[in-house]
């Protein structure tokens, strides 16, 4: 059974802006990933989307669950190059986080200090 997860509905409008929104996605992501159930998320009809979004939907399973499952469990549909651009910043930066937190927070650090 595949896990469909249609953004409009679940953040109720065309707009995936917030971080809270963003979290709700990803626990549903996150629990039919769980029951090795594939996801589809669809962006059908997304009139703008976040980075905060995105990082709380998406990039936040790169700490949970190994790349390769998320890959082969997780399809994003109907989503414009612009929002695939976005996705794919994300979802390199969570990649890079937390293959190594330490070294991402004490660059973040070093660079907020100069």
């Amino acid at each position: 059974m595949t896990a469909t997860i249609n953004l409009i509905e679940t953040v109720g409008g065309p707009l995936a802006v917030s971080s809270a929104d963003g979290s709700s996605v990803h626990d549903r992501i996150a629990e039919a990933l769980r029951r090795g159930e594939p996801v589809v998320l669809s962006f059908a009809g997304v009139e703008d989307v976040t980075s905060a979004f995105l990082n709380a939907a998406i990039g936040q399973l790169y700490g949970e669950f190994d790349e390769a499952l998320i890959r082969e469990h997780l399809r994003v549909v109907d989503a414009e190059g612009d929002q695939l651009a976005l996705l794919k910043r994300v979802v390199d930066r969570a990649k890079d986080f937390f293959r190594s937190p330490e070294t991402y927070n004490a660059a973040l650090t070093g660079a907020l200090n100069e």
